[in-house]
């Protein structure tokens, strides 16, 4: 029930061949989503049951990172998950390049785990992968 943050398919810097310059946790002067720090331990073995403490609280609309490319743009990533930071992706700070080459594995952003009264209407709301397609392909024919 951990929700994985990735950049989506369609997402400018995976469809523009555009180069990442620099990835950011700092979200404000008092927030940086690096200083999230989880601890905790499993209630029973085998199983991802945590007492988590410390785990900043995300709603949907809660900043991750901020993303600059090489031409000036500047992308916020938001959590649209409600709940738990559980880790950032350190490594795509050193190489970002995983966010483009790999993003629905090693150039993950982040990883959230929902409450888990919440968990179970998340999963209903997303799309599928062809409701998404349907979805991409309804945006540019209205761009066109």
């Amino acid at each position: 029930r951990i929700c994985v943050i990735t950049l989506a398919e369609a997402h400018p810097l995976l469809q523009s061949g555009k180069t990442i310059k620099n990835i950011n946790y700092q979200i404000s002067a008092n927030c940086s989503r690096l200083q999230n720090k989880v601890s905790g331990k499993s209630k029973r073995p085998c199983l991802f049951i945590f007492q988590m403490q410390g785990a900043q609280f995300l709603t949907e609309l809660a900043p991750l990172c901020r993303i600059s490319s090489s031409d000036g743009e500047e992308y916020t990533i938001y959590s649209c998950i409600r709940g738990r930071l559980i880790e950032v992706n350190e490594n795509i700070l050193s190489n970002p390049a995983l966010l483009q080459e790999k993003p629905s594995s090693e150039g993950y952003i982040a990883v959230v785990l929902p409450k888990f009264e919440e968990s179970k209407s998340i999963t209903q709301g997303l799309l599928t992968q062809k409701e998404y397609e349907e979805v991409l392909l309804k945006r540019r024919s209205s761009a066109s």
